[in-house]
């Protein structure tokens, strides 16, 4: 791999096949939002790809949990002008299109991952971080231009910009960005959830996160064979499950999130579950046969040795240069695969599921055991401990006549916080601890950090102007934000 700087930016390069593959990475991704900005990162990637004039070669960007991306494929001098107007637009945002470029967003509805990592992240990690994921905050068309600004200039900078290529620097090459360091991201520590769990959520399939190291050949040799063995077992012997997938995500430089999902016939989520929880136990137990190691080593002689791969490489070092994870080149990788023994998988995974989390769609329920017991539903949010005090609203005589639900709930004003109690279910937020809040119509729903969302609804309560003057006068103003006007798509 070979480095140069161009105007600021590192540059990398190794030879592979034409056409050649430039992309423009930032490290900056869906983490290092807010709720409050929830999006503009992605705001930000639009308005600077709108610019674009209209280009007969493969170009695109994406932006995931950590990382954002442009790329384009095609002659060296096609490269060499993308590049540049990337730069130039990022230097100098078309912010009147924000909000063209919000419905544009709104539309396209896509997220930094996959639906079921999502949630298992906001379960672990609440609303911050990587936890963010799945949440749509405010709306995009609600993110503030200044916000967009701020975060531009923060993270979309020339320190924090890797170039990698897939061939030398075309002649001409310049990388015009604003002038700003390297960030260095403060880690995000989990929630406090004793593994393993499982919950129920609006997830598309049954879904698992294992909490691990940021590289580690073990791990990853473990959830390769783990995945193997799933589509065996659910697919191909039992014939619940057409596809098995995973993915990673990082909440700092030396821990990463591991997912495997299972989709599943309709009414098999249970069982495709109970699948998915003892084929990991049994591989964590006795763990994967030689032929298995062999098989995955195999498999990924053949992957490097594809000239088409030196794109992926580029990208994998692209990541550790701008998020500080060690790096392992493909020579490295195979060697240190080629080394795992069955024990080292075995142990590995038994220390990694205890931090496990499984999710499965909403209204399905579970009897998984291990070791220790029955494995214990992870209900309701991960709210702060709270017992009811403080002034209590109770429904109106109106939403108690036409809702059994709401005859048993309760909102609590309490001296640090509000709280909802609903059944045998309690949400409570601190003050210090809100993320944002939506204000609506002399209502407010106010977001915890920890996932709790409590809304102190005018419409269900009776007499709470004293919880919205509170609300208001404790949270900071630039916490709260009206409806978005795509709300109701």
């Amino acid at each position: 791999m070979q480095h140069t700087v161009i105007d600021g930016v590192d540059v990398y390069w190794a030879q592979g096949p034409a056409p050649m593959i430039a992309t423009l990475t930032f490290g900056c991704g869906v983490r290092d939002e807010s709720f409050r900005t929830l999006g503009v990162t992605h705001l930000i990637e639009h308005l600077a790809m709108s610019t674009l004039p209209r280009l007969h070669h493969e170009h695109n960007a994406m932006v995931d949990i950590e990382v954002t991306k442009f790329f384009a494929t095609g002659k060296p001098a096609q490269l060499v002008d993308f590049i540049a107007a990337v730069c130039e637009a990022l230097s100098d945002l078309p912010l009147s299109r924000i909000e063209k470029e919000a419905g544009v967003l709104t539309a396209e509805g896509s997220s930094g991952c996959h639906p079921t990592a999502g949630v298992l992240l906001a379960r672990r990690y609440g609303i911050a971080g990587p936890g963010l994921a799945p949440w749509d905050g405010p709306g995009y068309d609600r993110i503030p231009a200044e916000a967009v600004t701020a975060h531009a200039a923060r993270f979309f900078t020339r320190g924090n910009a890797v170039l990698t290529l897939t061939g030398p620097p075309p002649e001409g090459l310049r990388l015009p960005l604003p002038e700003g360091p390297r960030v260095v991201h403060d880690p995000v520590s989990p929630l406090s959830v004793d593994g393993p769990r499982w919950l129920a959520e609006d997830v598309p399939c049954v879904g698992m996160s294992l909490r691990g190291p940021s590289v580690s050949p073990v791990d990853a040799m473990g959830l390769q064979v783990l995945s193997h063995r799933l589509t065996e077992v659910a697919r191909k012997e039992k014939g619940l499950s057409y596809g098995v997938d995973g993915d990673r995500a990082s909440a700092d430089s030396a821990s990463t999130d591991r997912f495997v999902w299972v989709d599943a016939r309709e009414g098999q989520e249970a069982e495709v579950a109970s699948i998915l929880w003892d084929t990991a136990r049994e591989l964590a137990t006795f763990g994967p046969t030689a032929e298995e190691l062999e098989h995955e080593v195999a498999g990924f002689r053949e992957m490097i040795e594809d000239p088409r791969f030196v794109d992926g490489d580029l990208d994998e070092f692209a990541r550790s240069v701008l998020l500080g994870e060690p790096y392992l080149s493909p020579a490295q990788w195979l060697e240190a695969l080629a080394a795992v023994t069955p024990e080292q998988v075995a142990a590995a995974l038994t220390e990694s599921l205890r931090t496990a989390l499984i999710v499965v769609p909403d209204g399905v329920r579970l009897e998984l055991s291990d070791v220790d017991g029955k494995l214990v539903e992870l209900g309701g949010c991960a709210a702060p401990e709270w017992q009811p005090q403080g002034k209590v609203f109770k429904p109106s005589l109106l939403a108690r006549a036409t809702s059994a639900a709401a005859r048993g709930a309760r909102l609590y004003l309490a001296p640090d916080g509000v709280a909802l109690v609903d059944g045998g279910t309690r949400h409570f937020v601190r003050f210090a601890d809100v993320v944002g809040v939506l204000a609506r119509n002399g209502s407010r729903t106010v977001f915890g950090r920890s996932g709790c969302v409590v809304p102190v609804d005018s419409d269900l309560f009776k007499g709470i102007e004293p919880a919205i003057a509170a609300i208001d006068a404790q949270v900071d103003a630039g916490l709260v934000f009206p409806p978005s006007v795509f709300a109701g798509d």
